[in-house]
């Protein structure tokens, strides 16, 4: 039986949401510039600067790939498309989906990671979420699930017992 290609990515809603806090931190980065220049002596003045602007080009590039990046499921693996790379993985190169959490001050997100057999785990792109409960990203994990027991003729849960 032929499985349907889907598409895991980031809802209209989840994707303004990220546009909206990546415009934020682009400000605050650009703010904080402003006023470091203006604040700082003259001979360490540039340096600052500068290393304030690669840090926030650093991190809102992070966001904007964040955001585009999309996981195709296919019968052959799962390709992996964000803003400059692709990526396909087979299904019989995967070991684990797991869950992954990232605690920081501002708050929590998780996001779903691929466990190959050889070479490093791969952050899903397109599926993450900023509670761990979210419908929609709990759905992302089970059509992502279902495509690798299908793939793999093993059933397999999402959810842990």
């Amino acid at each position: 039986m032929k499985v349907p290609q889907e598409t895991v990515c980031l809802s209209a809603a989840a994707l303004r949401r990220n546009w909206w806090w990546t415009g934020f931190l682009s400000l605050l980065f650009a703010g904080v510039a402003v006023a470091t220049a203006l604040n700082s002596p003259q001979s360490s003045r540039w340096w600052w600067v500068g290393g304030l602007g690669v840090t926030g080009l650093a991190s809102v590039f992070y966001m904007i790939n964040r955001g585009c990046g999309r996981t195709l499921l296919t019968e052959r693996g799962m390709e992996f498309r964000t803003f400059l790379s692709r990526r396909h993985v087979p299904w019989a190169d995967i070991v684990e989906i797991e869950t992954r959490a990232h605690y920081t001050r501002g708050g929590s997100w998780w996001d779903l990671r691929v466990v190959r057999a050889q070479g490093r785990p791969l952050t899903i792109p397109g599926a993450f979420a900023q509670r761990l409960r979210d419908p929609e990203f709990q759905q992302k994990l089970a059509t992502i699930h279902e495509h690798w027991s299908r793939a793999s003729g093993v059933m397999r849960s999402p959810f842990p017992d």
